[in-house]
């Protein structure tokens, strides 16, 4: 299977979003992010098209929502105050037209609540072609399906994801920590946690 026939299976999956990349610069080719219902699809094809997985990790993206409602508020400060400015400019006849409403905050926050995601790095040597699956889930209640019966070696890194950041693998058989305790309740990369 070439990169293209990949890239339009993956891409026809619900809610899968592609992102093209320059291997040279970020060490992948494709980002594929997903929702979770889509992932055990995805990583099917990937596995029907013979690549395997490098591996996975964690990430906490505690703190998104707010930096982005920032970003917005700043971007909708600096275009009124370009419109004050062009007003001031402009003939007193347009003083009486009224402004263009302003965009709503939620619009330049995609997620609704802040969110963990899980990253999936797939290879295919004889194609030099890197692939990355990415599946968020709500930090509240953080619950994304097991590949291990897809990549028996995914059982080691989901173990490890959940052991630091807390996401449960359902289906998964054994999420045991591997190097905190057995008994620990803390997840130690998460944005919040403190020692």
């Amino acid at each position: 299977m070439n990169a293209d026939t990949l890239s339009a299976q993956l891409a026809a999956l619900p809610g899968a979003v592609l992102l093209a990349a320059e291997h040279a610069a970020v060490g992948y080719d494709l980002s594929v992010a997903l929702p979770e219902s889509s992932l055990i699809a995805a990583v099917t094809i990937m596995d029907e098209a013979g690549y395997f997985i490098e591996g996975m990790t964690g990430v906490d993206w505690l703190g998104e929502c707010e930096a982005l409602r920032k970003e917005a508020e700043a971007k909708a400060q600096k275009a009124a105050a370009a419109a004050s400015s062009a007003d001031a400019d402009a003939p007193k006849a347009d003083a009486a037209r009224p402004a263009p409403p302003a965009e709503p905050l939620e619009q330049g926050c995609p997620p609704q609540q802040d969110e963990l995601e899980v990253v999936y790095d797939f290879n295919l040597y004889a194609a030099r072609h890197r692939v990355c699956l990415r599946v968020r889930t709500p930090r509240a209640n953080p619950l994304i399906h097991t590949i291990a019966e897809i990549y028996p070696i995914a059982h080691w890194h989901e173990r490890e994801i959940h052991e630091f950041f807390g996401i449960v693998f359902i289906g998964h058989p054994y999420l045991i920590p591997l190097l905190l305790p057995e008994d620990a309740e803390y997840h130690p990369l998460l944005k919040d946690y403190s020692a």
